[in-house]
């Protein structure tokens, strides 16, 4: 049986042992979800979680390196971080837009009287984002996991080992060999990916129930939808029209695997390996160009946490009775965007960008309170958008190198 069938029944199963537990058996779900569920979900987490850090600095230098003189990596960094940047863009558009449409928020009523955890900060000014993607300390910043200032430092090392060429070569095929070991313990935790997805679902969906579920249906699935057309419009788009017309059933098929890993860990950063290894195989992306493309995606990349921002954002609104003129409107957008730049792809990130959305048209932060109850179902769902957005630009750029190329040996 194939990896991915394998994740797909775990996903189905881990949905109906959560719900028919919750259901009819609390008491025996959460001595199940103790002792079972979520040491399967966190053993699966850590497993993966263990190789993120050396594989985005080794596939980030191999990368760098690989893309050859300075203009090559110039133009593929533009690109990558200009198809990031209007992809978000377009997502906010359609999330918010449905959310106009359909109006979430006078769908029932809502307790407003509950409070949040989160507190509301300013997004960062892009001044202070730029230079803290600078470490001070590139070693304090691989223990904490800062992933842009990993991606500089990297990036360093790549252009070095470049510019050196011949001189640097045994450190080249060092960290191709570090890099080698790393994807074989890919290989070795994904044959425990079907049971970590089991535990990680059933404790999800058992924890949270029905009542849940049904209280912001028309939220979760406005959500959902709005994910839904982006992914297929926006990257089966990029994919066929951009990507050489692939098939864009083939690619989300063959993409499926981390797609799979994705939603039932809820982290970019921590399916990146996986992500990688799918693209690169099932998809035929150069690592070169995965190397480079997808650990800045995992990092810079959050078109699904953007639509949730943006139909939170107008559901909140909705509920509390607030009008939301344009300029706020925008203003919602451009803060989305900013805020998404240099936030870690962690599970439940997005909840603390909204607080900076929030607080940006002055909506109360204790709104959040009202969505924080199935927000882990719905971070599962963007995440698996979000890293399949890092893959459609994969190819994108795999094909737009490939026709330049072409261009270039036929000129001569």
């Amino acid at each position: 049986m194939k990896l991915t069938t394998k994740i797909v029944i775990a996903l189905i199963a881990g949905a109906i042992v959560g719900i028919t537990l919750n259901i009819t058996a609390p008491g025996v779900f959460d001595v199940l979800d103790t002792w079972l569920f979520s040491p399967l979900g966190k053993i699966f987490l850590n497993l993966i979680s263990m190789l993120v850090i050396p594989i985005v600095l080794f596939s980030i230098i191999l990368g760098f390196n690989g893309l050859g003189e300075p203009k090559h990596l110039g133009r593929i960094g533009v690109r990558t971080i200009s198809y990031f940047v209007c992809t978000t863009f377009v997502a906010l558009a359609i999330g918010m837009s449905l959310a106009l449409i359909f109006k979430p928020g006078e769908a029932g009523e809502f307790n407003t009287t509950t409070t949040s955890d989160y507190e509301a900060s300013e997004a960062p000014p892009i001044s202070e984002t730029l230079l803290n993607i600078i470490p001070s300390n590139p070693f304090e910043a691989m223990s904490s996991g800062d992933m842009l200032q990993i991606i500089v430092f990297a990036g360093f090392i790549g252009f070095a080992l470049t510019v050196l060429g011949e001189k640097t070569k045994g450190v080249v095929n060092l960290i191709q060999q570090g890099n080698d070991i790393m994807m074989y313990l890919v290989g070795i935790v994904m044959k425990f990916a079907p049971y970590g997805t089991f535990g990680l679902l059933a404790s999800a969906i058992g924890s949270q129930g029905l009542s849940a579920i049904k209280a912001m249906g028309l939220y979760m699935t406005i959500v959902l939808v709005a994910l839904i057309i982006h992914s297929f419009i926006m990257y089966g788009g990029t994919v066929y029209f951009f990507g050489g017309k692939r098939n864009p059933l083939k690619f989300f098929k063959g993409f499926a695997p981390a797609m799979g890993v994705a939603f039932s860990t809820s982290s970019s950063n921590a399916v990146l390996p996986v992500s990688m290894e799918v693209a690169q195989k099932n998809l035929k992306i150069p690592k070169t160009i995965s190397s480079f493309v997808q650990p800045l995606g995992a990092t810079i990349n959050m078109d699904g946490t953007a639509i949730m921002q943006g139909v939170a954002t107008i559901f909140i609104a909705q509920v509390y009775g607030i009008d939301l003129s344009f300029g706020q409107l925008l203003t919602v957008v451009l803060t989305a965007v900013l805020a998404s730049i240099g936030t870690a792809g962690v599970p439940g990130v997005g909840l603390i960008m909204l607080a900076m959305v929030l607080q940006s048209v002055n909506l109360p932060v204790e709104g959040i309170a009202l969505i924080l109850g199935i927000d882990r179902l719905l971070d599962m769902a963007r995440t698996a958008v979000n890293i399949t957005g890092d893959a459609a630009c994969a190819a994108w750029i795999t094909e737009s190198e490939r026709k330049r190329e072409l261009k270039e040996n036929t000129a001569q």
